[in-house]
């Protein structure tokens, strides 16, 4: 039999545009990644380059300069063909799946017309700003606050982790705008580059992803106009937990073909590494570990594929989401590990994909929600 895969549910138009993905990250990313890794950034041209090619925000309507491919299964390919490069430094997943979406679902025609097209062509680098120092996946622990000036709010807090951050032309800050109000007093507001008070530390320095910049951003008294609030005041809250479920099958679907790719880079080394004069393929706990990978992968597979057509139809709600991403990451952290260790010492190695495979999964359970926080979610659901 065969592994079940993403082509199951695709159409011819989805492998043409793989192609096109596929022959994109060959010539403008495979060849400089390396040197990316080292620099702790992307070349800020391959994301222009990538919105010449059609890879930002396909979704966006043409009105707005996109492609109207309002179709998970895009998404998906994206992050399938990055994955098996090891391309772990594109921002492209958190622009395309998360951030932008945002702007089309709560955006006024002004604000579509000022940031969309710039988010097509690559001209604008967004990042969403939610975690704190003092509050990580609990939003409802936020202490950034927006004090209503009249027809500005002034914008006062900081944040941690931010994926594009130094990078980024626009960020989504989550914000407190009425302190006593619980979760309906928080709002999203679009700060730009440049507004003065705004500031970026550090690119932080992670275990893995090296080439993606992760960044602390500072916020000192911003004046941000009014004309920047994103959706109504007071509905933040809501707009991120209708919102989150689709960036949780996003990181599932990162995390299945990350999967796919740590099967096969660890078939292809077991046929070729010998031990005691037989490739390591022929000793039974290679071809038993290899047969539990293999059916994880599969499950993992036919999981992600549902949850996608779903979210296609609209039918993903957040305990699916949660349940998606929670099994997928866990998976490919374990399943990362067993790579790792059929390769033996050159498993260590940052040479071998595998290595680089393993420090760059880490985060996965960690980003979109904790796995306990996904369990926790579940939990309620079930009435617990």
């Amino acid at each position: 039999m065969s592994l079940a895969s993403a082509a199951e549910i695709l159409e011819t138009e989805h492998e043409d545009f793989r192609a096109t993905v596929r022959a994109f990250l060959e010539k403008e990313v495979a060849p400089y990644h390396e040197q990316w890794e080292a620099d702790g950034i992307v070349d800020r041209e391959v994301w222009r380059k990538a919105g010449a090619t059609g890879l930002l925000s396909f979704d966006v309507p043409e009105e707005f300069g996109g492609l109207g491919l309002d179709d998970f299964r895009y998404n998906m390919v994206v992050v399938e063909e990055i994955s098996k490069i090891g391309a772990s430094g594109l921002g492209f997943p958190l622009h395309n799946d998360i951030i932008v979406p945002y702007i089309l679902e709560l955006g006024t025609q002004e604000q579509k017309e000022r940031w969309l097209p710039g988010c097509v062509s690559g001209d604008i680098v967004t990042a969403i700003a939610m975690t704190e120092p003092g509050a990580g996946s609990d939003l409802q622990g936020i202490r950034t606050s927006a004090v209503d000036k009249g027809d500005h709010y002034v914008l006062n807090g900081s944040k941690t982790f931010i994926s594009n951050g130094i990078m980024a032309d626009i960020v989504i800050v989550v914000a407190r705008t009425n302190p006593d109000a619980g979760h309906n007093g928080i709002s999203l507001l679009v700060v730009e580059s440049g507004m003065e008070g705004f500031t970026r530390g550090r690119n932080l320095d992670k275990v893995g992803m090296k080439a993606q910049d992760t960044a602390e951003l500072f916020f000192d008294n911003v004046v941000v106009p009014k004309e920047n609030l994103l959706g109504e005041e007071g509905s933040g809250f809501i707009s991120l937990m209708n919102n989150l479920p689709r960036e949780r099958v996003s990181i599932a679907a990162i995390a299945v073909a990350a999967c796919e790719h740590i099967l096969k880079l660890s078939l292809d080394y077991v046929k070729e590494r010998e031990a005691f004069g037989r490739p390591i393929s022929k000793f039974q706990n290679t071809r038993f570990t290899l047969a539990e990978m293999a059916t994880e992968v599969h499950i993992a597979r036919v999981f992600v594929n549902d949850t996608v057509m779903k979210l296609n139809r609209g039918e993903v709600d957040t305990t699916l989401a949660s349940m998606a991403k929670w099994w997928t990451t866990e998976l490919q952290t374990k399943l990362v590990d067993r790579g790792v260790q059929l390769h033996g010492g050159y498993g260590y190695m940052m040479e071998y994909p595998i290595a680089k495979a393993f420090v760059d999964s880490r985060i996965q359970t960690i980003y979109g929600g904790t796995t306990e926080i996904q369990k926790e979610i579940i939990g309620r659901m079930l009435g617990l």
